[in-house]
């Protein structure tokens, strides 16, 4: 009997077991405006960020920072995987409201973020 099948089967269960423990993190966008503008995600952890579109046309979450795009569907959830990241600031806007549809990832230690 091989154990290439098990294997394979015991890589995927901790795969996937790994992405469920991910923190997760909320951002609402809502009359092309993000909310909160500043969102604070802990240090050298990879996070969940979930973003709600209330509004009644697409948007593209945009991050030069983050290195991440990704279309918002009208009323509808997009989740984006960051990280690891180091402390500091990264800006996030929508490509099709950019003056409008601004935002901050703030990066902090653990122990920092509230």
């Amino acid at each position: 009997m091989s154990l290439r099948p098990l294997w394979l089967s015991l890589l995927l269960v901790c795969s996937f077991s790994s992405v469920a423990k991910l923190e997760e993190f909320y951002i609402e966008l809502k009359d092309h405006i993000f909310v909160p503008e500043r969102i604070e995600l802990p240090a050298n952890k990879k996070v969940k960020l979930i973003i709600l579109n209330r509004d009644a046309t697409a948007e593209e979450f945009d991050s030069f920072d983050l290195n991440r795009e990704k279309v918002l569907f009208p009323n509808r959830k997009a989740v984006i995987f960051v990280g690891p990241l180091k402390p500091g600031e990264y800006e996030f806007f929508g490509e099709f409201n950019p003056d409008s549809a601004r935002g901050f990832v703030v990066v902090k230690e653990p122990n920092d973020v509230h």
